[in-house]
């Protein structure tokens, strides 16, 4: 299992287009992936789930991945993390 942190820098927090994007990324990967913080973590894959975290700027937010190509997975969702949010 992989852990990523990565602390907000867009202003808006995550909100629709990145939060769509961010989704849209990591249901390329068969790995089951989890975003959130420590006591709430969600589904990356959904939508709803990443959108109702409500995470704003400055909030470090951690991604978990699982399966079998969880680190590619890590690599191109910091890659995408740093590019968007």
């Amino acid at each position: 299992m992989k852990e990523l942190r990565y602390v907000i820098q867009d202003t808006l927090g995550i909100h629709a287009r990145p939060a769509g994007l961010l989704v849209k990324k990591l249901q390329e990967y068969k790995s089951d992936i989890k975003v959130g913080r420590p006591e709430q973590m969600v589904d990356a894959k959904r939508i709803f789930g990443v959108m109702n975290l409500g995470m704003k700027c400055g909030e470090e937010m951690v991604l978990t991945f699982d399966g079998p190509d969880e680190d590619t997975a890590a690599l191109e969702a910091e890659a995408f993390l740093q590019a968007n949010l």
